[in-house]
């Protein structure tokens, strides 16, 4: 297999023709004669063939160095522009920032927040990806996620924004008609809407203020594969979900649905922000990440669902 070319050391042959000797190119470069020296000595043994004629008073190109200087410029050129434009991009807010999202929390809180980032940051551009599917951001090529979820150990970033609590809700005539639940094994006899993407949409867990952990089988007439889709079900009094609170808080206040076993958490879920390993990011993916977490801690589903608030409508 052929070796890489030399990149380092064409750079140094074109320094040293531009500022005309070994120690002035030396002095530009913030490198030791020595250093300099070596590089074309290199670069010469490489090629077989010398690229200067050396004397005590001058420095001369061979016919081999004049026909390779031109492309030896250009190689030190293009190093320093690209050097330059990234520079410019990892300190000045510029270029694109891929951010995936799921999609009932991205169309009610992310998407909303948009247009104010790009107001304040013009240069920045946004690709924004909704599912509620979990992406993979090293291999798929994100920059930054929100999760709400109980996050697993590993090698991503996360920073915690606000809990997020799942609450169980039905409207009020369902919980009027078929009565309200005061302990998981109750589930049995109600009707559960379920979310597909949940790690067990059939079986809800349970675990009381007291560490009893409880596991219930449901079944209902309904699942789906995005929380949105179960608000007309439990609105029209079908049946009884488990919600994220950020989905159904409004509902909760307005009394179109009502939070039931409140004293039993189902999951220990939180709001998170996820970016791929490596603490060096660019200046477009850490302003956009601030952004977020400061206006989405300010949102009032962040505030209930912090410990020891109780939702609103919920039965003392």
């Amino acid at each position: 297999m052929s070796r890489l070319p030399d990149l380092e050391a064409w750079a140094v042959f074109a320094k040293v023709v531009e500022a005309g000797s070994f120690s002035s190119a030396a002095d530009e470069l913030d490198l030791s004669k020595a250093t300099v020296s070596k590089a074309i000595t290199r670069l010469e043994a490489r090629l077989a063939t010398s690229l200067f004629h050396r004397t005590s008073r001058k420095l001369a190109l061979t016919e081999s160095g004049r026909s390779a200087l031109e492309r030896a410029q250009r190689i030190l050129a293009e190093g320093e522009a690209v050097e330059s434009e990234t520079l410019a991009q990892s300190t000045t807010p510029q270029g694109l920032v891929r951010l995936a999202c799921p999609m009932s929390f991205g169309l009610r809180h992310i998407a909303p927040l948009i247009p104010e980032f790009l107001r304040l940051y013009p240069e920045v551009t946004i690709d924004l990806s909704l599912s509620d599917e979990k992406v993979d951001l090293v291999g798929e090529g994100f920059d930054l996620a929100v999760r709400i979820s109980a996050l697993s150990d590993s090698s991503l970033l996360a920073r915690r924004l606000s809990g997020m609590r799942l609450l169980l809700v039905g409207s009020p005539d369902y919980f009027d008609a078929k009565g309200r639940p005061d302990h998981p094994r109750d589930l049995v006899w109600h009707q559960a809407l379920t979310y597909a993407y949940a790690l067990t949409p059939e079986t809800w867990r349970f675990t009381s203020p007291e560490g009893e952990a409880v596991a219930v089988n449901v079944s209902g007439p309904i699942k789906v594969n995005n929380s949105d889709a179960l608000l007309p079900t439990l609105r029209a009094g079908l049946g009884l979900a488990l919600q994220p609170e950020f989905i159904v808080w409004e509902d909760i206040q307005a009394g179109r649905l009502e939070a039931v076993m409140c004293d039993w958490l189902s999951a220990n879920i939180g709001l998170y922000l996820v970016s791929p390993p490596g603490r060096l990011r660019p200046a477009r993916v850490r302003v956009l990440a601030d952004f977020l977490a400061a206006r989405l801690a300010e949102a009032p589903w962040a505030q209930l669902s912090e410990p020891g608030v109780r939702p609103t409508g919920a039965p003392p």
